[in-house]
């Protein structure tokens, strides 16, 4: 007596299931689909907007201690902490209208004075010790800040559009530290 085999499909029972689905069922695993890129997006939104975003320094304003190309971490959830000698990012407008983000370092804190006289920096009547400057500091007259206001030069003080031209700055035209480089990796850490 010979046997009879049975033949068994492969079926797709993943397929089957959503050939039976109704239009509602099947919008609503899409969504259910969706939710966690969604969610992704949203906390990425969050992240740059809040926390922290990449910035790239341009121009030679910073040289020595930052190069343009360079890539950095701008922190904003800090701005209450700003101290002399953070390298932070401020929007700026230009003597030509047009407004950009700088990145230049705090010299003075609110309420206090600046000014430069051949080339000296004073802060509340006193020299400054210079340890970041290089290149000679433009004179200016004397500037009480105010009680939001900073004054921020460039490390090269040969090439730098600051607030010995373009006066102080307030502090919500600041946008954060800048205080991490992470590109080029061979020069990857904190910067001060």
């Amino acid at each position: 007596m010979v046997k009879k085999s049975k033949v068994v499909k492969d079926i797709d029972f993943e397929e089957v299931k959503d050939e039976e689905l109704t239009d509602k069922e099947k919008v609503i695993k899409f969504i259910k689909e969706l939710v966690p890129y969604v969610v992704i997006l949203l906390f990425v939104i969050v992240l740059r907007t809040y926390i922290v975003t990449p910035i790239k320094v341009n121009g030679s304003s910073m040289d020595p201690t930052l190069n343009g190309g360079e890539i950095m971490l701008l922190t904003k959830y800090d701005k209450d902490e700003l101290k002399r000698h953070d390298i932070v990012i401020v929007n700026v407008d230009r003597i030509d209208g047009i407004n950009e983000d700088v990145i230049k370092r705090i010299i003075a804190l609110p309420g206090e004075t600046v000014s430069c006289e051949k080339g000296q920096l004073f802060l509340n009547g006193k020299k400054y010790t210079d340890e970041y400057g290089d290149g000679y500091t433009n004179d200016f007259e004397t500037v009480k800040l105010g009680k939001d206001e900073y004054f921020i030069l460039g490390d090269n003080r040969d090439d730098s559009y600051d607030s010995s031209e373009l006066g102080p700055v307030k502090k919500t035209q600041i946008k954060g530290h800048a205080n991490l480089i992470i590109f080029p990796f061979s020069k990857w850490g904190n910067v001060e």
